[in-house]
């Protein structure tokens, strides 16, 4: 009987312990604090007055933002090259507070004059400042695009929020440079648009707009653009990997003016395993095509030893995962110039905000749009749960 009584204990330990020896097993194969976004819900729309003057700067070319949750205000980087006034950013709020974004939810905070490292301001047409992240130094950085006909080259700095002057400046790999032959670097006006920091400040990254011309085509009507993902590791601010992006081909529509614009303008670091949130925007002829995208670096491979695409076989190159999450021509919403994202903060439901923000091009027909969504954020071990406990909630 006391044999029966310690096989019975033995059997109900060993059944106990088989699903805590599967959860290993999983937690061992998942990438530790990966995320996923299960669903994404639009909870409002805003625009700053056309032609706003602020501290004597007309508010406009906003093309990248970047949010500090310390003090609940963000940071949007103008692209103005200096011609409407020297190189800048904006401090502004942007009211979520009643889990939703309202007209008038958006308000300037201050303006923020861009010194070089002589602590002297930017000459016209030396940058085309496009991407901003913020990291835990109070200082951002901030990425141009350079001007590939005038051999101006892109650029990546980091600058003190408080006194707006450059600290470091990371080193551009030779690839991306342009040289005087056009056979190679960025297309003008097609350069890093994206810039985005990981969670633990380890990583950053940015991304070509459109292929290098070394690399394939620019995006036209129905044909996509092999873009480049540039890693940088912020120990030693060195480049370390470099990877594939395809954007989608969009199709435009009733294009009677002929222009077409298509590429990446920006990329959203998620977590520290490569997941990210990416936008690709389209002038299609009429209006503007708006994707987000869940991507993942994963299973990507590191192609900064590749200094051409078109001289290698590229159909053996694993490009990034891409997940199509929401087409914003879906909403309704007349929709702009889009060109940035960034997180916000938790809503008073719990839950993530996400703010994305258009750059007017200073131009009277066009508008500073800023939209707003919501987002459920999971851990993929917390999704498997859900699989097998329909009710599992944390």
């Amino acid at each position: 009987m006391q044999l029966i009584k310690k096989i019975f204990v033995f059997s109900r330990i060993f059944l106990f312990l088989i699903p805590i020896l599967i959860i290993s097993i999983v937690l061992t194969k998942l990438p530790s604090n990966g995320v996923e976004i299960s669903s994404i819900e639009f909870i409002g729309e805003a625009t700053l007055p056309k032609g706003l003057i602020f501290e004597n700067t007309e508010v406009g070319g906003l093309s990248g933002i970047t949010y500090n949750s310390k003090n609940n205000l963000y940071y949007a980087i103008s692209d103005d090259r200096g011609q409407k006034a020297a190189t800048h950013l904006y401090t502004l709020k942007i009211d979520l507070s009643k889990g939703l974004l309202e007209k008038g939810g958006i308000i300037p905070v201050s303006v923020t004059t861009l010194l070089n490292e002589k602590g002297k301001k930017f000459t016209s047409g030396e940058t085309d400042t496009e991407g901003i992240a913020l990291t835990n130094k109070a200082t951002v950085f901030i990425s141009s695009e350079g001007n590939a006909e005038k051999l101006i080259n892109p650029f990546i700095k980091e600058f003190s929020l408080s006194s707006g002057r450059e600290i470091v400046t990371l080193p551009i790999p030779n690839k991306f440079l342009p040289d005087k032959t056009s056979q190679k670097g960025i297309r003008n006006n097609l350069a890093f648009e994206s810039l985005t920091i990981t969670p633990d400040n380890k990583h950053l990254f940015t991304a070509t707009e459109n292929a290098l011309i070394q690399d394939g085509v620019a995006a036209k009507p129905n044909i996509g653009s092999p873009c480049r993902i540039l890693q940088y590791n912020l120990l030693n601010n060195q480049s370390e990997k470099e990877f594939l992006y395809q954007t989608d081909p969009v199709a435009p529509f009733l294009n009677l003016i002929g222009k077409f614009a298509s590429g990446l303008p920006d990329l959203l670091a998620l977590d520290n395993q490569g997941h990210f949130l990416s936008l690709e925007r389209s002038f299609t002829g009429l209006g503007f095509a708006i994707s987000l995208f869940q991507v993942s670096l994963e299973e990507a491979d590191d192609i900064h030893n590749i200094d051409s695409l078109l001289a290698v076989d590229s159909k053996n190159i694993k490009p990034v995962k891409k997940k199509l999450l929401l087409d914003l021509r879906k909403l309704d919403v007349l929709l702009d110039n889009i060109e940035g994202l960034t997180l916000g903060p938790k809503l008073p439901d719990g839950q993530q905000s996400l703010i994305i923000i258009s750059d007017n091009n200073f131009n009277s027909l066009q508008r500073t749009q800023i939209l707003a969504f919501k987002m459920k954020i999971e851990n993929p071990l917390i999704k498997l749960l859900r699989r097998f406990i329909p009710n599992f909630n944390l």
